[in-house]
């Protein structure tokens, strides 16, 4: 068995596999189909200052080879997850990461600095994608300014590995992710979702309540693998690559291409079992090919 250990930053992954956040809950969802300590990172769902009821219904919709989903991060807020979440994920053998957003900068802070108190919980993914309602709606995420504004905020109180995820909805992503490195982040996941929407062409409406929503799935894998490439050439840190990882295959091609580490997202909703068979398809890969360690295909794309 090849070695299969990855580094994002001072965070060390048995393996490269990680799950989505808002794809595998708080991982205690999996446990009767799979031991999720084999995973090399669960990202937990998304947790804000405050509790959320998320968006009407309907909010999930499927696409040629993907989904929408406008959930709008439906969660019961920090507090809740130290007090009553923690407790039940906080002896789980793999890392335990949270996924932070929030609609002001204040938010993010006082959101990462009491998940900063948590001793096993030794990182957090920053998802930049939400909209900064002082801005008028707009993404923290959208312009270089206000990526590297809401991270270096962060950066400030949040003393452990700091993963920025970013949004594939900007003009230029490497820009994006220059400005997030220089904010203070260790790490760049991406992509987020892509901005799309659905049509019931009977009702003549539009199928989500919020009628835009994000795009995941196979069909963004091209867009995903195309900016992780970019990306991974344009920054020193570690980059995580996702979007439309259905399978080994699809992973082993995002570390080709640059990334250190990878999640699966949607693949979750097919089968539940997906990390692990990704993770002993790598394996497979690597004995086949003939490498001792996984970190020997990072970035091994001949161009």
């Amino acid at each position: 068995m090849a070695d299969l250990s990855v580094n994002i930053g001072e965070l060390q992954l048995k393996n490269p596999v990680m799950t989505a956040s808002g794809t595998f809950g708080y991982g205690e969802e999996f446990t009767d189909f799979i031991n999720i300590a084999r995973i090399g990172g669960i990202i937990v769902k998304g947790t804000t200052l405050h509790k959320r009821e998320g968006n009407p219904y309907p909010r999930m919709a499927e696409t040629p080879s993907g989904m929408l989903n406008a959930v709008g991060l439906q969660n019961k807020g920090v507090d809740y997850f130290v007090e009553h979440i923690y407790p039940r994920i906080r002896n789980i053998e793999t890392n335990m990461i949270v996924n932070v957003s929030g609609s002001a900068i204040e938010d993010y802070v006082k959101t990462a600095e009491a998940i900063n108190e948590l001793d096993k919980i030794p990182a957090i993914e920053l998802n930049i994608s939400c909209p900064n309602v002082k801005q008028g709606g707009m993404a923290f995420g959208v312009t270089a300014k206000g990526a590297e504004e809401v991270v270096k905020a962060v950066r400030a109180v949040y003393k452990k590995t700091l993963i920025v995820k970013l949004s594939p909805n900007v003009t230029s992503i490497t820009e994006i992710a220059r400005a997030v490195e220089d904010g203070g982040a260790d790490s760049v996941s991406l992509i987020n979702t892509l901005l799309g929407m659905a049509i019931d062409a009977e009702r003549r409406r539009p199928v989500l309540s919020t009628v835009t929503g994000g795009m995941s799935g196979a069909a963004v894998k091209p867009v995903a693998l195309r900016m992780v490439w970019q990306v991974a050439q344009a920054v020193k840190v570690p980059v995580i690559g996702l979007g439309g990882i259905m399978n080994w295959k699809d992973a082993v091609e995002f570390m080709l291409a640059g990334a250190s580490a990878i999640q699966i997202g949607t693949a979750n909703f097919i089968d539940p079992t997906v990390t692990i068979k990704v993770m002993e398809g790598i394996n497979e890969y690597l004995d086949r090919q003939g490498y001792k360690s996984v970190k020997e295909i990072i970035g091994a794309l001949e161009v």
